[in-house]
């Protein structure tokens, strides 16, 4: 595969490669919104074509696609099942309309969204947006069920906090990986990205979003998670064992953040037994398991002693299906984020660019842009740019400390805006929101490039403040 890389990067020029990447999406958009062929298909001929049209050979063709396409499953396959079962148990039980119900009379029904964009927000600080995002499905469908209101008037919001935490924020990996490139304090970042990220979120993530789904035809709650079917007539579960079930597997994902933290900065030995399994029952898709076992004793087999495990794999069996159509669009998403990864098109933009003397802050945020639209990955986005801008930031030594965290937070900015067909998050969101591909370039992607341009122009402020 790095020979169809080194060939595709060589045999064209950085216009060449331009022209292909646009042509690409611009089918790919053809192909889902004219044609109405169905995206999983689109992504893949689209794939195809733009691997044999950057010159990946026929022999490096299926590993280039594969690579791509299994890579994308082996993080989100086993979450999203995981996360659906454990959905539809909180569903099916009664236990979102209680969280419903509860958030609703602490935000009053008019400020909902609010309510539930601040819980995400929250919830979003260790975990990654596409676990988070499904941990939090039921109580959206839920709230938008209870009031009668469109799904994204609920949804969006929710996924817009998720998406300022993932993109800004350490632990997250972007920002942890563009930190560690250019030598700045993880502190020091942390410190910088939360001032930006609490008036970006209010004024792009929540605000915008709302707004966007106001001006938004209705859209109505899907059946994917069977909330049309949850026991309403039966006995609700308690609030705190309903809370308890969410809870859990955020606290096993926030431990193993916490350990490998101080694993790394030498406060905790490597190689302890005791450690280790901690990060293992840690890791997102076993937290996610445990949690959905736990969820189906307290949940379904203490409440349902007869025939509860033909109740368990109903639930199992009616959960799993509606996602498949999602993990494999989402898988597609990756196949063509990662032919266009292959065919060297990031690199030799961000190049290009890096040879026009921007300053430095915004050079960052251009590069880590550009080669998030071109191939999808935020999280390689910000750290290829990071990788590009280091020697350029480590010369300078008055952009040690605040400076650097600064930089930091610009490159991840740009990294995470700008979402369309060939994010796979992109996919997930639309995907369990229900909304079609053109909904989703007028909403979800508004919404990241606002976000990413006001955490832009306020870490700028800061960073001119500081020099």
């Amino acid at each position: 595969m790095q020979g169809a890389q080194d060939a595709a990067a060589s045999g064209m020029s950085t216009l060449g490669l331009l022209a292909v990447a646009a042509v690409a999406i611009a089918v790919l958009l053809l192909l889902i919104i004219r044609v109405r062929l169905h995206p999983f298909f689109s992504l893949v001929i689209v794939s195809i074509a733009t691997a044999l049209a950057t010159g990946i050979g026929v022999s490096d063709l299926m590993p280039t696609l594969l690579s791509g396409f299994g890579s994308t499953l082996g993080n989100v396959a086993l979450l999203i099942g995981f996360g659906a079962v454990l959905g539809r148990i909180v569903a099916v039980s009664g236990g979102a309309r209680v969280l419903a119900d509860t958030l609703i009379r602490l935000f009053g029904r008019e400020r909902a969204p609010l309510g539930l964009s601040i819980a995400c927000l929250l919830f979003g600080f260790p975990i990654f947006l596409d676990a988070a995002f499904v941990v939090m499905l039921p109580i959206i469908y839920s709230i938008a069920r209870e009031l009668k209101g469109s799904l994204l008037l609920y949804g969006l919001p929710a996924a817009g906090a998720f998406l300022v935490m993932h993109a800004l924020m350490p632990p997250h990996p972007g920002p942890v990986a563009a930190a560690v490139f250019l030598h700045a304090d993880v502190g020091q970042v942390l410190l910088v990205a939360l001032v930006v990220a609490i008036p970006t979120w209010y004024v792009m993530g929540y605000r915008l979003s709302v707004s966007r789904a106001e001006h938004t035809p209705f859209q109505p709650v899907p059946d994917m998670m069977g909330d049309s079917q949850a026991d309403e007539t039966g006995e609700l579960p308690p609030f705190g064992i309903v809370l308890l079930v969410l809870l859990l597997p955020l606290g096993l994902i926030f431990m193993n953040t916490g350990i490998s933290t101080l694993i790394s900065s030498g406060v905790l030995p490597e190689g302890n037994t005791l450690l280790n399994t901690l990060l293992l029952i840690g890791e997102t898709p076993i937290a996610l398991l445990i949690s959905t076992c736990v969820a189906m004793w307290l949940l379904v087999l203490r409440r349902q002693r007869e025939k509860a495990m033909d109740a368990i794999n109903d639930i199992v069996e009616q959960a799993v299906a509606p996602v498949c159509s999602i993990i494999l669009i989402t898988g597609a998403g990756g196949m063509f984020g990662g032919v266009l990864k292959a065919s060297g098109i990031g690199e030799a933009l961000a190049g290009s660019l890096q040879s026009m003397g921007m300053p430095l802050i915004v050079a960052g945020y251009v590069i880590a842009a550009v080669i998030r639209v071109a191939q999808g990955s935020a999280t390689v986005a910000g750290t290829t740019a990071a990788s590009i801008m280091a020697p350029a930031v480590l010369a300078a030594p008055e952009l040690a400390g605040f400076p650097a965290a600064c930089i930091t937070v610009a490159i991840v900015a740009g990294a995470i805006g700008y979402s369309h067909v060939n994010d796979s998050g992109f996919w997930l969101v639309g995907r369990f929101l229900g909304v079609s591909t053109q909904t989703m370039l007028k909403t979800w992607t508004v919404v990241s490039t606002g976000i990413s341009l006001m955490a832009f122009g306020l870490v700028w402020v800061i960073f001119t403040l500081l020099t």
